[in-house]
């Protein structure tokens, strides 16, 4: 062999070595574990939790447990690409999914897998801590300022999560896309199509980015793209889907005195109340005699936000003419039951991913453009909660948008008032082989019959031109 052939040889192996050393994803141990889901007992399931690094930056640091749900598909012939789902928020529980993936057409073809994010539901540990609820309730009870308070919840459950261990720096997007990969390198996963919701819609989009080579496809629904500032964004996104809602309202409406001119309307009136204190008697439950609590124009938003858009108007022009009444009780019991704080993960996500980020003078320039919206959080992980938390942000490069040729399916609704169909075009503009689905009567979370059989099609194939025999949903 010339000295040419040994050096050639030489290159080959050290490029291969290289490009396996390089590539994400670490094989870890895992733990059988009960479901904590319960799954048709006709399919055969694998629950198990996923051990890793708490944080992968700290040498010899703890371990947590992250579990997972398999569900096996019953076709001798499945394929041999799964489906893996994790959960939106951030914050929120992933492996209910499997519950309904078991009743879906999608287990007919493939294994589905859903996965707990770090610091969530069933995650070990779970980011919960009753602090920053107790003090939230306490602004109702005693009629406190809530931004105060809040502040004052804020710090006491991290000193809570802290005492208990919990390192809050290692909650973030970086670190769960590091357990994605660690999740497929250790069930042996070589092809697997991504689906993730809002938050792990952009989640899905990073684990893309770290490492294509096991991705054979993504679905990402309503998606939060991680290059987007949607602390700068939301409220422009829901002022613009309330301008859609007030369009429809003004052309199909026939009750002109319940919804006549209710832009101008609702405008004018939420503008003009500004940080007028209004109050209703309320009576918690267990207690014996009722109080006056005190409630804002920000209380207000916050329920128009979190209303489902067909009911959006009613509630609107209920408002208008006073009738606070039942939507702030409905509001208060949901507080004072199950408190209405934003989870521990849902905090260091947001105060790594977004606030870290993000231009504390556009916020001002947002408030200038909506007056109405003026002093309201309409998310509810904001900069004075974050001087608080006090995480390290996320790497600039996961910021980043990047292109890829991998085939995607993106869906929004155009009622959306989160995630604007926007960003599926701003995707796409990164992703030349992806498809999007409008939908032209849904909001933020598609889902649905509709979206499952367009997900039936693409991952039969992903390169297939989609069409859409109803005109409610279009396909470009």
């Amino acid at each position: 062999m010339n000295k040419l052939s040994i050096l050639l040889m030489q290159a080959v192996f050290l490029l291969s070595y290289t490009c396996a050393r390089a590539q994400p994803g670490t094989v870890r141990p895992l733990e059988p574990c009960a479901c904590p889901v319960e799954i048709d007992s006709s399919f055969r399931t694998r629950c198990a939790y996923l051990i890793v690094p708490e944080n992968r930056s700290k040498k010899n640091g703890k371990t947590i447990k992250l579990p997972f749900v398999l569900v096996e598909s019953k076709n001798p012939n499945k394929k041999k690409d799964p489906v893996l789902f994790t959960g939106g928020g951030p914050g929120s529980s992933s492996l209910g999914w499997a519950r309904g993936a078991s009743r879906s057409p999608l287990i007919n073809d493939r294994d589905c897998i859903a996965f707990e994010q770090r610091g969530t539901r069933y995650a070990l540990p779970h980011l919960s801590s009753p602090e920053l609820d107790d003090a939230i309730k306490e602004s109702y009870r005693k009629n406190l300022n809530k931004d105060s308070m809040m502040v004052v919840g804020v710090k006491r459950y991290k000193k809570a999560l802290e005492s208990r261990g919990i390192d809050l720096s290692g909650y973030n997007t970086d670190e769960t896309v590091s357990d994605i990969h660690d999740l497929l390198a250790t069930l042996k996963a070589d092809s697997v199509n991504l689906l993730g919701i809002s938050y792990s819609g952009g989640l899905m989009l990073a684990v893309l980015k770290k490492d294509p080579s096991r991705i054979r496809s993504l679905i990402l629904d309503s998606p939060l793209p991680t290059f987007v500032p949607i602390d700068e964004d939301e409220p422009a996104n829901f002022n613009e889907s309330l301008n859609i809602l007030f369009e429809r309202v003004a052309r199909d409406s026939t009750d002109k005195a319940v919804y006549g001119n209710l832009k101008e309307r609702f405008q004018q009136y939420f503008t003009a109340i500004g940080t007028k204190p209004f109050s209703i008697p309320y009576l918690e439950k267990g207690t014996k005699d009722s109080v006056r609590i005190q409630y804002t124009r920000s209380d207000l938003m916050g329920i128009l936000v979190n209303t489902y858009y067909k009911r959006l108007p009613l509630v609107i022009s209920d408002m208008i003419k006073g009738n606070h009444y039942p939507y702030i009780k409905q509001l208060l019991d949901r507080t004072f039951e199950y408190g209405n704080g934003p989870s521990g993960m849902r905090l260091s996500v947001y105060c790594a991913d977004q606030t870290a980020y993000h231009s504390e003078k556009i916020g001002q320039q947002l408030y200038d453009a909506f007056p109405y919206l003026k002093g309201y959080h309409i998310n509810d992980v904001y900069q004075e909660l974050c001087d608080c938390w006090k995480v390290p942000p996320i790497k600039p490069e996961t910021k980043q948008p990047f292109y890829s040729n991998k085939p995607a399916l993106l869906a929004d609704g155009e009622l959306d008032n989160a995630c604007r169909p926007l960003y599926i075009d701003r995707i796409h503009h990164y992703m030349p082989n992806s498809q999007r689905l409008l939908f032209r009567n849904e909001a933020h979370g598609v889902g649905g019959e509709d979206m499952t059989r367009f997900m039936q099609q693409f991952l039969e194939n992903p390169y297939r031109k989609l069409a859409s025999n109803k005109p409610e949903i279009v396909v470009y």
